[in-house]
């Protein structure tokens, strides 16, 4: 089997670095490079398995890299690299076909966990992660307290899979979470309609239409 191949693309030399180091220690072959154009020369040269992406590049940005890699490289799964706060450009890459993201700063054992995963793809098989995956990936970070990265999975999982429950009521409850009760109140209404019968949405519901009304104890699922 051929070692993975893993490219970076960072216009900040210690983020390449880092990156790097910490990828090459587990044995994979890891190239860097700075801008988008040369991220695509890259590809076409030779097949990437990983690609580590900036959104914010000098040039062609992350989000026109993505889109090209998309579209001419679907093999190579992206995983973007985001400053903290940045929910919405995250959201969208995840849309155009991202498959996870790192946000900065990190520490070399997630980078090679969040590395693991997209590898974890089986070959000829779906580049995304499934929903339950997403799914996973927002309740362990709701336990961990990343509400914003819980929120990134959750919608992920709602666009692989828009007929299930669970990832509604998770975003309600990040809603709430964030005091956007209206929001919130729309996304139990959808789990709901969904599946009239799932107890945390009912619970959830409930609670946020009571009076008085009380945040605590929201029922993740």
């Amino acid at each position: 089997m051929a070692t993975p191949r893993i490219l970076i693309v960072d216009d900040e030399r210690n983020i390449r670095l880092t990156l790097k180091g910490a990828l090459e220690a587990i044995g994979l072959e890891v190239d860097a490079v700075f801008q988008g154009e040369e991220a695509l020369q890259k590809l076409s040269a030779g097949r990437y398995d990983v690609m580590l992406l900036d959104l914010r590049l000098p040039g062609m940005d992350g989000l026109a890299v993505l889109r090209q890699v998309v579209a001419r490289f679907p093999q190579t799964r992206v995983i973007i690299i985001t400053a903290y706060g940045t929910v919405e450009a995250v959201l969208e890459a995840m849309q155009l076909g991202a498959v996870d993201f790192l946000q900065k700063p990190f520490e070399p054992i997630e980078v090679r966990e969040i590395v693991g995963r997209a590898l974890a793809r089986p070959e000829g098989g779906p580049v995304a992660l499934s929903y339950d995956e997403y799914l996973g990936l927002a309740q362990k970070n709701i336990a961990q307290k990343k509400f914003s990265s819980a929120f990134v999975y959750a919608h992920k999982a709602v666009l692989v899979d828009p007929h299930r429950p669970e990832a509604f009521n998770i975003l309600g409850g990040l809603y709430e979470n964030r005091d956007q009760r209206k929001e919130a109140l729309t996304n139990y209404q959808v789990a709901l309609k969904i599946d009239p019968a799932y107890a945390p949405a009912q619970e959830n519901l409930q609670r946020l239409t009571a009076k008085p009304y009380d945040r605590s104890g929201i029922v993740w699922g």
